[in-house]
C-alpha cells in the first residue's frame, strides 16, 4: 500500500477527531492554486481547514528537486508541474505528505515558516487551478443517456446505435469554465417553443445543471501519436467535480445536426481542488461490464477502473436559504472509464496538452433520486420537483443556487473534493 494513504497516518494540523471529519486529510492533499492574502498567486495543497503555500516550501528548499527549472510553484497555474508527469507528482506529493505527518518536526516546530507558508482557507481566494486550453465533454452515463432518449425518441431508441460503442463526446468552450463561487447569468438565445411558429430570441426559459466530474490532463501526447487505453491514467492529473450548465430550450432547436452549442457555452463550473489519483486509489471499484464488448483500443486493461466517488447535488432559493438535496449519484455508474475517454480522444493522433479538461458527461444512476440533472429529475416538466416551502422547479430560476460535492468515504478517513457552487443572476 501506499504509504501516503495509510489510514493510521495523523497531520499535526488535523489532531484527533479532526482527521475523520475533514475532506481533506493529510491521506489527501489535493493540488490547487490560491491568492494569498497579499494577493499574490501559489501553488498549494488542502490539509485540514488549511492551505499550504508550496512557493514558500519551495523557496526554502523542502521539496523535492525535480528536471524542471524552479520556480514550479510560485505560479498562477498547476499547468507546467502536471506537464512533468506521475513520478514527480508522486515525490512532491511524498514530500509534503512527510513535512505534514504529527511526527516530523520541520513544519511543524518552525513557526516563521508555518506563519509563511500556511493560511486558514477562510483567508485565501481560490483560483481556476489550471490554464485550460481545450475542454472535452463526454456522455458517459448509460441511465442518463437512456433517460434523455426515452424523453425524446421513446424506450426503444433511448439510446443511439453508436452509443455502447465508443465514448460520445463534443468539444466544449475552454474560456467559459469558471470557478466555484462565479454567479451564472442566464444566458440569451434563439428559442423555438412554438413549433408552428418562427424562433424568438431572448432569455432562457430552461437553465440546468449537470452533475459531471472531470479530469485534468498532466503530460500531453504528440500529433499523430495516440494515447494507448493502458497508460492512459499516467497522463491524468486529477480530478474535480463539474457543473456544465445548460440551456435546454436554446438546445433544442440548435443541436441538430451538430450537437450543443450555445446552450452549453456560457458557463461550466469546477471545483477548485483537484484530487490526486494517488488519493483515489484505496477507493478503486469495478466498472460496469459493457456489453457488447469494446473494440480493443478501448479494452480496459483492468476491470476496476473506475472510483467509489458518491455525489450529492443541493439547492438554496431566494425564499428557502437551507439546503436541500436534489440528488445523490456515484462516479462509478458511468459506463466509460476516464482511460477509454482518453484512448478515445486521442485514437486519431489528436493531441492532448497540460491542462485540458475532460469532463464525464451527467452521471445519473438507475432510481429516480440519483438522477443528474433537472431535465430528469421533473422529467422533462411533467413532474415538478416541490421544495420544502412548497414552491416546486421543473428548471433553475434566477437566484437560485446549485451546489455539488463529492466524497470518497474510507474506514478511518473520506477523501473530497470540497464544493462546486453557482448562482443563476437575470442576464440583464
Amino acid at each position: 500500500m501506499d504509504w501516503t494513504v495509510d489510514p493510521q497516518r495523523r497531520s499535526f494540523l488535523t489532531p484527533g477527531e479532526q482527521a475523520s471529519h475533514t475532506p481533506f486529510p493529510l491521506q489527501n492533499l489535493p493540488w490547487g492554486v490560491f491568492r494569498r492574502p497579499d494577493g499574490s498567486p501559489t501553488c498549494g495543497v488542502a490539509i485540514g481547514e488549511w492551505a499550504l503555500d508550496l512557493g514558500e516550501l519551495e523557496a526554502a528548499g523542502l521539496l523535492p528537486e525535480l528536471d524542471h527549472p524552479s520556480p514550479l510553484f510560485r505560479r498562477s497555474s498547476l499547468n507546467r508541474f502536471a506537464s512533468l508527469g506521475p513520478d514527480s507528482w508522486r515525490k512532491v506529493r511524498e514530500r509534503i505528505s512527510e513535512l505534514l505527518g504529527d511526527d516530523e518536526a520541520r513544519l511543524r516546530d518552525d513557526h516563521e515558516l508555518r506563519h509563511r507558508a500556511l493560511f486558514r482557507r477562510t483567508d485565501i481566494q481560490m483560483q481556476l487551478p489550471f490554464e485550460i486550453g481545450d475542454y472535452t465533454d463526454f456522455y458517459s452515463s448509460r441511465e442518463h443517456a437512456t433517460n434523455v432518449g426515452t424523453m425524446f425518441r421513446g424506450p426503444d431508441n433511448a439510446l443511439q446505435p453508436n452509443w455502447l460503442h465508443l465514448p460520445v463526446a463534443y468539444h466544449g468552450r475552454a474560456s467559459s469554465v469558471v470557478v466555484s463561487g462565479t454567479p451564472i447569468r442566464r444566458p440569451q438565445g434563439q428559442t423555438r417553443p412554438d413549433p408552428d411558429a418562427p424562433p424568438i430570441f431572448g432569455p432562457s426559459k430552461a437553465v440546468d445543471f449537470e452533475l459531471e466530474m472531470g479530469a485534468f490532463i498532466g503530460p500531453g501526447n504528440s500529433l499523430g501519436e495516440p494515447i494507448p487505453i493502458d497508460r492512459a491514467e499516467s497522463h491524468l492529473f486529477g480530478m474535480v467535480i463539474v457543473n456544465d450548465w445548460s440551456a435546454r430550450d436554446i438546445q433544442r432547436w440548435e443541436y441538430v445536426p451538430l450537437g450543443p452549442f450555445l446552450a452549453k457555452n456560457f458557463a461550466t463550473s469546477i471545483s477548485p481542488w483537484v484530487v490526486s489519483f494517488d488519493a483515489l486509489e484505496p477507493f478503486r471499484c469495478n466498472s460496469p461490464v459493457q456489453d457488447p464488448e469494446p473494440l480493443e483500443y478501448l479494452k480496459s486493461p483492468r476491470p476496476d477502473a473506475t472510483f467509489d466517488i458518491e455525489l450529492q447535488v443541493d439547492i438554496t432559493t431566494s425564499s428557502l436559504p437551507q439546503p436541500t438535496t436534489l440528488c445523490r449519484s456515484n462516479f462509478r455508474y458511468l459506463y466509460w472509464s476516464l482511460a477509454q475517454q482518453v484512448a478515445h480522444h486521442t485514437v486519431t493522433g489528436c493531441n492532448l496538452r497540460p491542462g485540458d479538461l475532460i469532463a464525464s458527461g451527467t452521471i445519473s444512476g438507475s432510481t429516480p433520486d440519483s438522477f443528474g440533472s433537472m431535465l430528469e429529475l421533473a422529467w422533462k416538466g411533467d413532474r415538478p420537483i416541490e421544495l420544502p416551502d412548497g414552491s416546486t422547479r421543473t428548471m433553475l430560476q434566477d437566484g437560485d443556487t446549485i451546489t455539488m460535492s463529492a466524497t470518497c468515504h474510507g474506514k478511518y478517513y473520506r477523501v473530497g473534493f470540497g464544493e462546486v457552487s453557482g448562482t443563476v443572476v437575470p442576464c440583464g
